[in-house]
């Protein structure tokens, strides 16, 4: 047997809806549609705000709540609830809809306008922050899926290290364990770069 890393740890105490939320869960799976209404008016307030900060973006967020909603009908009996009810798994649907939603609107960004005025050449200098940002790009690939999440839900999204816990289903002392480790990942994969960047402003 081999021991238990803070990573696997998840919250102390059980959530008070947890029980509640396991028969309606199974009812939902028998496609009870009371059930389901019973679990949105329970946890449509708490994904959505969380959508919300994720995305700043209202329209964008009450379409992935609904979608993540839409995915608890499908999951139906199949979903297996923690001791902590269908909270955290209703968060971790959203956050990764949401981070999905997030990617996808920065890949497909594209301008039809031209410039009036002539700009000044600044090729070197976009040629060399795109060099750094594919590099850090790597280096957040590089990083375990969990650590990943973490550092992308505290630094990128805004989200708190208790919200974060949620999302992850781990303890907030996890958390912490998880973006330490990230950020020193991190800072070693990017020590060249750093130290470049302070000799430029030197």
């Amino acid at each position: 047997m081999g021991t238990t890393t803070p990573e696997a740890n998840v919250r102390t105490g059980p959530w008070p809806d947890a029980p509640e939320d396991r028969v309606l869960v199974t009812r939902v799976g028998r496609q009870d549609r009371q059930a389901f209404r019973i679990l949105v008016d329970r946890h449509l307030t708490s994904i959505v705000t969380l959508a919300r900060r994720m995305l700043k973006d209202e329209a964008e967020a009450d379409d992935i709540a609904q979608e993540a909603l839409l995915r608890l009908w499908r999951a139906g009996e199949t979903l297996e609830l923690g001791p902590h009810g269908l909270r955290p798994w209703l968060r971790r649907v959203t956050s990764n809809l949401c981070l999905d939603r997030i990617r996808s609107t920065r890949r497909t960004v594209v301008t039809d306008e031209v410039p009036e005025m002539a700009e000044e050449p600044t090729q070197e200098a976009g040629l060399e922050q795109q060099d750094l940002a594919r590099r850090v790009g790597e280096a957040m690939n590089a990083l375990p899926e969990r650590q990943r999440r973490a550092l992308t839900l505290f630094h990128h999204e805004g989200l708190s290290q208790a919200e974060v816990a949620e999302v992850l289903g781990v303890s907030d002392e996890a958390v912490e364990s998880l973006l330490a480790r990230a950020r020193r990942a991190l800072r070693a994969s990017l020590e060249k770069d750093w130290k470049s960047l302070l000799e430029k402003d030197s």
